[in-house]
């Protein structure tokens, strides 16, 4: 690809390499001029003279890496780390993105994983580390889309492409028919000039003119933007103007947007560059809002989070500009975010090599209603994204038809201009929030401060947090389908664990533990079988001997009675309303005596437990004889009780 008009140049610094400090010095010379071919020969004369350091690796292979020879720039990346123990964390980076563009999608990972280690908090790291199966969501938004190559390519670089009225003007640099051929000394090729060509109804592009003469110019012009009436256009073009031709310290003529009008003869006049361009950094590739209020372009003014940032910039009803803003790292990363394009849903989309993708630029896209929400930012998928770059995307939502531009094999230049239709919207991740609250077994009050443990299904601890004063705890986005154990604990309290399942839909898991407290107070009128939450000591039908399971939970009660050997306690037994009166008094009766025999068995006196069965005369609710209840309901009723007398 060629990165003039689409990236920021690379400058290199300079180390003496001692013998070969000569060649070295020359191929830099050439390097900050923007010529890169007749650099990369230097510098690897030098190294088949038998002189190679991680300098010349660098220099090599970042060389190949921005003219997006992946393949060339992943042998030199090796090299670099075959002769230096510590290279800089960015060639970690790069080397990974090279190797996963290559299909070495292995090795890829290993060189991520270590970039993750060396520097985990830049943007790029969080992204990653965020979302470490982000091919299995690229692959479910994949084949969305149905691609064709155009016959307007050329073999030279025809990339970038906006709408003008019914015609697609894109950038090209093919050879014209002039004598006189001017050449970019980085390239090797023609400067890149507007060309506009008709779009059908199917999307394809055909007869292709030089756009304006008033616009072209001797240097690069690209990545066009009109308004809605067709009046205006900004574009980006080498810092030339009138005739002159403006450069920065280094003699580097960098990028600027400008501006033009539609005069009465249907000619673009009045060319004049925007006033937040500078010499000295690079502005380019503008796009427009919906309502034609805020522009949006890339650049690495001071202040950019990585090589190029998208911003936006207020367009005043007068004409003139507010401040550029940087969208911030929401959208922008420490890599490349450059090709700015906003459809009238306000959809904006970008190509980043700075967020987990298929290799090289992938293009991106962002509700703008939405920048700052988690997942906002999604890789639209193959077919349009592949392993080498993908940028300068434009679509009509109308027809679902639009065009992007790759570097791709198979194409017939540089960089290809294509045409797709899209025939399904994109998927939005399955995102769901786990939170919840803490509360008293005993009473339902919030309990602020507790631990709160989250773990995954086999018990692995992923994360720990003290409820707020509410009682809340919040765990954020967890994965949708997964399985999961939520722990709570306080001083003084029980712990509860409790398995959630995460449903596979987006929305908030909400879920209550409550827990009791370890060191209960009592006193005459405590009902023991609510401090240990014993509902029915359950018999057989028509039985009152003490089943086994009946015996664990009156052993609750033994030890409470062996703990204070004064307590005194009345047990109460009822039934539900179903059978006759006389039958569950008579149940309830034994039930309770049963019960109460069973705990002298175990050596409580005798004068400390009574023992009364109420039947169906204390029911906790209306399910009375001839009243429709649901068996829960009558579960109610159906109690053992606990009654301290005295201690």
């Amino acid at each position: 690809m060629k990165k003039v008009l689409l990236f920021f140049l690379l400058i290199f610094n300079l180390l003496p390499l001692f013998a070969q400090q000569r060649g070295i010095t020359s191929g830099d010379n050439k390097t900050n001029k923007l010529s890169y071919i007749d650099a990369i020969k230097i510098y690897e004369k030098v190294v088949k003279k038998g002189f190679i350091n991680a300098d010349l690796c660098q220099k090599i292979g970042d060389a190949y890496y921005y003219n997006a020879n992946y393949k060339t720039a992943a042998e030199w990346y090796q090299k670099l780390f075959s002769v230096s123990k510590n290279p800089n964390s960015e060639y970690y980076y790069r080397y990974a993105l090279t190797l996963k563009s290559t299909g070495k999608n292995e090795e890829s990972d290993k060189f991520m994983n270590q970039f993750l280690l060396l520097v985990p908090n830049q943007q790029r790291s969080v992204l990653f580390k965020s979302d470490k199966n982000y091919l299995d969501f690229i692959k479910q938004n994949s084949d969305r889309f149905e691609i064709n190559t155009l016959t307007i390519n050329s073999p030279n670089s025809d990339f970038g492409g906006a709408f003008y009225k019914d015609k697609l003007v894109f950038s090209s640099s093919r050879e014209s028919n002039s004598i006189y051929q001017r050449t970019h000394s980085w390239t090797g090729l023609p400067f890149a000039t507007l060309f506009s060509g008709t779009i059908s109804s199917e999307g394809l592009v055909s007869d292709p003119q030089k756009f304006s003469k008033n616009i072209n110019s001797k240097f690069n012009e690209s990545t066009p933007v009109f308004t809605k009436d067709g009046k205006t256009v900004y574009f980006t073009r080498n810092n030339f103007l009138k005739g002159k031709k403006g450069k920065n310290s280094e003699g580097n003529s960098l990028l600027k947007i400008y501006r033009a009008y539609l005069n009465e003869k249907q000619e673009w006049d009045n060319i004049a560059e925007l006033p937040f361009n500078s010499d000295n950094f690079q502005v380019a590739h503008p796009a427009l809002s919906p309502d034609e209020k805020t522009l949006y372009f890339a650049s690495d003014r001071p202040g950019s989070i990585g090589n190029s940032d998208i911003y936006k910039v207020e367009i005043k009803s007068d004409g003139n500009f507010g401040e550029p803003e940087n969208l911030g790292n929401s959208i922008n990363t420490e890599g490349r975010e450059t090709f700015p394009f906003i459809s009238e849903s306000g959809i904006l989309y970008f190509a980043s090599d700075g967020r987990p993708g298929l290799g090289g630029l992938d293009i991106f896209q962002v509700d703008l209603n939405k920048i700052n929400k988690r997942n906002s930012v999604l890789n639209i998928g193959a077919p349009v994204n592949g392993t080498m770059d993908d940028f300068s995307f434009c679509i009509n939502e109308a027809t679902h038809r639009g065009f992007f531009t790759s570097n791709r094999d198979g194409g017939q230049g540089n960089d290809d201009i294509y045409g797709f239709i899209q025939n399904k919207p994109i998927v939005y991740p399955c995102e769901q929030q786990l939170a919840g609250i803490v509360l008293d077994k005993q009473t339902n009050e919030i309990l602020p401060g507790s631990d709160v443990s989250l773990f995954s299904k086999d018990h692995q601890l992923i994360s720990t947090q003290i409820s707020n004063q509410k009682g809340e705890f919040n765990f954020g986005y967890v994965d949708c389908s997964a399985g999961f154990f939520i722990r709570a604990s306080k001083t003084d309290y029980s712990t509860d664990d409790k398995e959630i399942q995460i449903p596979n839909y987006s929305g908030e898991t909400k879920t209550t533990l409550v827990i009791d407290k370890t060191d209960i107070p009592i006193g005459p009128g405590t009902d023991l079988s609510k401090v240990f939450h014993i509902k029915e000591i359950y018999f057989d039908l028509d039985k009152y001997n003490i089943r086994p399971d009946a015996a664990i939970e009156l052993a609750k009660i033994l030890e409470v009675l062996l703990e204070y050997p004064t307590m005194k306690i009345a047990i109460n037994s009822h039934t539900d309303s179903r059978q006759t009166n006389s039958y569950n008094d008579v149940l309830s009766n034994n039930r309770a005596k049963s019960t109460r025999k069973w705990l002298i068995k175990q050596g409580i006196a005798a004068d400390r437990l009574t023992a009364k069965g109420y039947g169906e005369t204390k029911l906790v609710n209306n399910c009375s004889d001839g009243v429709e209840c649901t068996e829960e309901q009558h579960q109610a009723n159906r109690r053992s009780e606990f009654i301290i007398i005295s201690l």
